[in-house]
């Protein structure tokens, strides 16, 4: 795929379309580590820690045994 880079105010922006960004597993909110090697422009999403999407697999496995209990917490 090539790409061109578009006026953003004072800079220049690339821009990843929606296919781009599922295959990386990123959203626009999502950390990206830029760096530069060998002429080549490198972007990877950083780690950051756990994402809702882990956090609501895990409260799901955790419902069936713990709901009760997670329920009497929160009142």
């Amino acid at each position: 795929m090539i790409k061109t880079l578009q006026r953003h105010g004072n800079s220049h922006a690339l821009v990843l379309d929606k296919p781009i960004m599922e295959m990386l597993g990123v959203r626009e909110d999502t950390r990206l580590q830029v760096s530069v090697s060998g002429g080549s422009l490198i972007v990877t999403p950083v780690n950051v820690g756990v994402g809702r999407d882990e956090i609501d697999r895990a409260f799901d496995g955790l419902q069936p045994r713990y709901g009760d209990m997670l329920r009497r917490l929160a009142e």
